[in-house]
This record gives structure tokens, sequence and C-alpha cells, in this order.
């Protein structure tokens, strides 16, 4: 390429912002370490602190903790006085990076970069020789997945979710029959299972046995989960209620699953689908919140565990458009998008057979 074709002052600043890009994904990973190892939560309880102070605080090696400190203070995360050679968490950043800042805790979505980043041999792989990684590739998915889901559903389901669809409260404390497809760690039905009386069927293996744990803790008897095919459920008009949590678009067979769902509501049951918010179209996608990040994450996890399976590889940003249309190729006749102030990233569709 000829040179003088460049705008210099364009290309400088293309550098710089990718300059910027390497050192806000290195204040991600950090990010993500320092809500795994509750480093953030001793600091925000903490009056400006040494390093030894803060490590000794969260039950740390000192020396590791001296070094992420100054990934977090050149970051601009964590402030530091050299006079006294102590550091502080300001408590505006605070209320978004510890546990006691649910659920608005932005530390708990740091650790989806360190996550996808620990399969990118195999996504290369992948861009050559086609086909997916599977779940089994990713050991932290289900842990991860269950502290973004308290966040983003189980804290805001009665509040929030559930009021959505208009006379649901109440119908489901006089007792209905619910179903929850894909319900991860099964926080979600636990929860609804704890305050509401029916609720049935898991689709994970290893998120069951966690949901069977929890359940059993809780001492639940009306939450039951099962291992079984999303996209073949088997089941006539059986449920009032069905919901779904950022779940279709990582299937195999989304239209079966869809089609199943649609056959095992009962007539005016209602279908709950929480989904990622944003247009099956790129160019419509350029003002979203978190494009980079959502097209990211379809990429390193969604799509290619679908494209595994052997599936359609929808990916996480099949959109609006295309979810309405696979809505009424599974049979059902109205569809509702709604959307939280609590969740910007999702939509939660309100969708009924007539």
């Amino acid at each position: 390429m000829n040179t003088q074709e460049i705008n210099q002052e364009k290309a400088e600043a293309f550098a710089e912002r990718m300059l910027g890009v390497v050192n806000e994904a290195s204040v991600a990973l950090m990010t993500s370490v320092g809500h795994r190892t509750g480093l953030f939560d001793a600091m925000a309880g903490l009056a400006p602190s040494t390093s030894a102070q803060i490590a000794s605080a969260a039950g740390r090696n000192e020396r590791y903790v001296r070094e992420w400190l100054g990934a977090m203070v050149t970051g601009g995360i964590v402030e530091y006085d050299p006079e006294n050679g102590t550091y502080r968490l300001p408590a505006e950043h605070a209320v978004w990076l510890t546990r006691a800042a649910t659920p608005d805790n932005l530390a708990v979505t740091a650790q989806w970069i360190p996550l996808l980043g620990s399969v990118e041999d195999e996504i290369v792989e992948a861009f050559t020789k086609g086909g997916g990684v599977p779940y089994s590739a990713y050991p932290r998915f289900h842990q991860v997945m269950a502290e973004e889901s308290a966040q983003t559903v189980v804290a805001a389901l009665n509040g929030s979710i559930l009021p959505l669809v208009d006379g649901l409260v109440g119908r489901l404390e006089s007792g209905i029959d619910a179903l929850d497809v894909g319900s991860g760690s099964g926080r979600a039905v636990n929860f609804v299972a704890g305050v509401y009386p029916n609720s049935r069927y898991d689709i994970s293996e290893e998120g069951v046995s966690r949901a069977r744990a929890e359940a059993e803790k809780q001492g639940l008897t009306n939450a039951s989960f099962e291992v079984r095919d999303a996209a073949a459920l088997g089941e006539s008009e059986r449920y009032d209620l069905i919901t779904t949590f950022d779940v279709i678009h990582d299937q195999a067979r989304p239209a079966a699953v869809l089609a199943g769902i649609a056959a095992a509501l009962r007539p005016g049951g209602v279908y709950l689908m929480q989904d990622i918010a944003g247009s099956s179209h790129v160019e419509k996608n350029l003002e979203h919140p978190l494009g980079p990040f959502t097209y990211t994450i379809s990429t390193m996890h969604c799509m290619t565990v679908s494209l595994a399976q052997g599936g359609a590889g929808l990916g996480a940003m099949w959109g609006e458009e295309k979810a309405r249309e696979m809505l009424a190729d599974a049979g059902f006749g109205t569809v509702e998008v709604r959307q939280l102030p609590h969740d910007f990233i999702n939509n939660y569709y309100i969708v009924r057979k007539s």
C-alpha cells in the first residue's frame, strides 16, 4: 500500500485507540482477578492501606497483591498515595465492583474475558476447520453464568421480571405448572419454587446436579430437575408458564426447542423468553452499548457451542428480527418485547400462541 494514500492523522488516532484497547483488556482481566480473589471486597472495607495490609485482609499473597495493585492504579481503578504507600478503592468504584454491590457488580461480567480467552486456540482452529468448541471446554462456564444470572435474573424475578406478564404473580401464588428450559445451576427455578408452588425440568447435566443440591439445601419439594433434550421435550399442553433465560441462541436446534415449547404450553399459557437485545443486522448494532462484547461472546461461546453439536450456530446476536420470525414459525401468535432498566443487555419476550 502507498503510504501517501494514508490519512496519517486517522492512522495515528487508530493506533492510539488500539493501545487503549490493550490497556482496557488488561484492566478487564485484572478486574476478574480482583473479583475472584475477593480483593475488591476487602478493599471496600478498608481505610487507605498498604499492599501488605490489603493482602492480609483478603488472605492473599502480598507480592501478587502488590503487582495487581499496580495494574489497578495505572488503570484508574484504585487510588495510590505515594507519600504513605497506601492504596484506596474509592466508594464510587466499589459500588460497581464488590459483591455487596449486587446486582450492579460489573466485576462479575469481567470474568467472561479470561473465560473466553481460555479457548482461543480452539476457536482459532475452528476458523480453519469449521465445527465448534464444546461446552466441556469451558470448566468455569456454569459458575460464571450462575453469578451473572444471580444479578440479571434472580435478583429481579419477583420485583421486575415476573410482573412483566399481567396477572402472572397472582396465578403463581394460586398455583400453576411452570417449566424453565435450560436452567443452568437452577437458581431462578429454586428462587421461584421457594415463593411459588410449581416448577419443573432442567436441561443441563452439570447444572442439574447443582440445582438439585441447592433445592435439597433449601428443603424445596415443588421443584424438580431432569436432564432432557431441549429440542425433544415431547410435552403437550402441560404448562401454564414456560421460561428461558439466555438459552435459545445457544441451542443446536433452536427451532425445535421453540416448537416444543409452543406445544407444551396450555391454552392461555405464556412463554417468557429473555435473550440478548440487539438487531439481526450488524449495521443496526453500531450504537449497541455492548456490541463488541456480545459479538465476541457469541464467537467465543454461544455460536461455537451450537456448531460443536452440528447445530444452527445462531449466536448471541441473532437479533429481535430473527427471534420474532422463529417464534412465529414455532406457532406463536403474539409477541411483545419489553426491556428492564437493570438489564439493558437483554430483551424480554412475552409470547403467547394466540
